[in-house]
């Protein structure tokens, strides 16, 4: 891989919860787990069910010790894979977990203590020597995980809250958004700002506009307001993502159609998909 190559491949695309059902095979039912190779260095976004083949993929990728996981923010969905990410367990690993606007609430390692923990799991993340730090940040901070990676952070609209991420590196910037309420008004700024010009942008697109009604105040979006937004943006390639589990492939497939009559270019976030920028 090019020293300044950034690629995207996705282990995770649904929201919600996991749906194995034979209709929803070819997108895939996994939910939310993004990797990022920057480089030599590996970022990934959210830990959905689908970080857990991510990890398999790694247990012979002994030269990658160095690890960034970012949560968008702790719903089970997003969570639930970490239990079951097999390099949390190696002590030759060295993983980073990021999450933002938890302080408040006990931190990330409080979240994550909740979820492996008596009565939920049988083992405590003392047993996880592969984890070197729960790191912390306030939304709207600028990361720096690594050399030459830079990491921008803003808020979402979603219950609770939730982290929206721009990794820059290499003269290249992407942009991870989920679980997000873009609304059908005038796009928050800060929002605008962090996917400005982006190359890729994966953003939240669980519903179609005509389902919207039925979910008001839930934190998610139509791929009809993904791409006004992609529009007010400049984004150059917009990935539909965080797929509702009830749309299965027939209806994917129609939602990719129209989304490409409109926005030329738009994809949609199916597993295994890679994407070199």
């Amino acid at each position: 891989m090019s020293a300044n190559k950034m690629t995207v491949r996705f282990w995770g695309v649904r929201g919600s919860i996991p749906c194995s059902e034979l209709d929803t095979l070819r997108y895939g039912g996994n939910t939310s787990c993004v990797e990022v190779r920057c480089g030599k260095h590996l970022l990934i976004f959210d830990a959905g069910s689908g970080l857990r083949h991510l990890g398999i993929s790694l247990a012979n990728a002994h030269d990658v010790t160095d690890i960034d996981l970012f949560f968008s923010h702790c719903h089970i969905d997003h969570l639930i894979g970490l239990p079951f990410f097999a390099p949390i367990f190696d002590a030759d690993r060295r993983i980073r977990l990021w999450a933002g606007g938890l302080q408040s609430s006990g931190g990330l390692k409080g979240a994550i203590d909740k979820l492996m923990s008596f009565p939920l799991f049988p083992i405590g993340t003392d047993t996880a020597k592969g984890i070197a730090s729960f790191d912390d940040f306030a939304r709207g901070d600028v990361l720096k995980p690594r050399d030459g990676i830079v990491v921008r952070t803003a808020m979402l609209d979603h219950p609770g809250g939730a982290t929206g991420y721009r990794i820059e590196y290499g003269g290249q910037a992407m942009c991870y958004l989920t679980d997000n309420d873009l609304g059908n008004g005038a796009p928050d700024p800060a929002i605008i700002a962090l996917a400005k010009n982006a190359a890729l942008v994966i953003t939240d697109a669980t519903y179609t506009n005509a389902e919207l009604p039925a979910h008001e105040g839930w934190g998610h979006s139509s791929w009809q307001q993904a791409i006004r937004f992609a529009d007010a943006a400049n984004v150059k390639t917009l990935c539909l993502f965080h797929h509702d589990p009830d749309h299965n492939d027939t209806m994917m497939d129609d939602i990719a159609g129209q989304a490409a009559k409109v926005r030329a270019g738009t994809i949609v976030a199916r597993e295994g998909l890679t994407i070199d920028l």
